[in-house]
């Protein structure tokens, strides 16, 4: 089973747009958070000072609102090996009435901090994400 990361997330004022709902682009930078914690909270320390991930492509699908002052469950995991430098997150986001509103595949991709470079994902990396 994938190492899965769990976190809640209240919408604010400036998450929301003139339909009264949180904006899409706010979704991105939710899926962006809490991947990026996941990262940092189940990865070795050593692994998060030598490389970053960057998002190579995002595939959402948007199935309910959310309004200000209420709050979502994200859960995001990954369920596959890497395929060399990249592999997929999945994350999905319920809301308060236990209904799934915004699903996401997302593929990432590993860079070396010290070269700036993208390498393939070392296998002492992923084990702590994948079986």
């Amino acid at each position: 089973m994938p190492a899965t990361y769990t976190t809640h997330i209240t919408a604010q004022p400036a998450d929301i747009d003139i339909l009264g709902h949180v904006n899409n682009a706010v979704w991105v930078q939710w899926m962006e958070q809490v991947a990026t914690e996941h990262w940092t909270h189940d990865a070795d320390p050593a692994h998060v000072d030598a490389y970053v991930w960057v998002v190579t492509r995002h595939e959402i699908d948007y199935r309910g609102n959310v309004a200000e002052g209420e709050t979502v469950t994200a859960r995001t995991w990954i369920p596959d090996g890497p395929r060399g430098a990249r592999f997929d997150r999945l994350i999905e986001f319920t809301g308060p009435d236990g209904k799934v509103k915004v699903t996401a595949r997302s593929t990432w991709a590993i860079v070396d901090k010290g070269t700036g470079r993208i390498l393939r994902v070392p296998p002492e990396v992923a084990a702590n994400f994948v079986d």
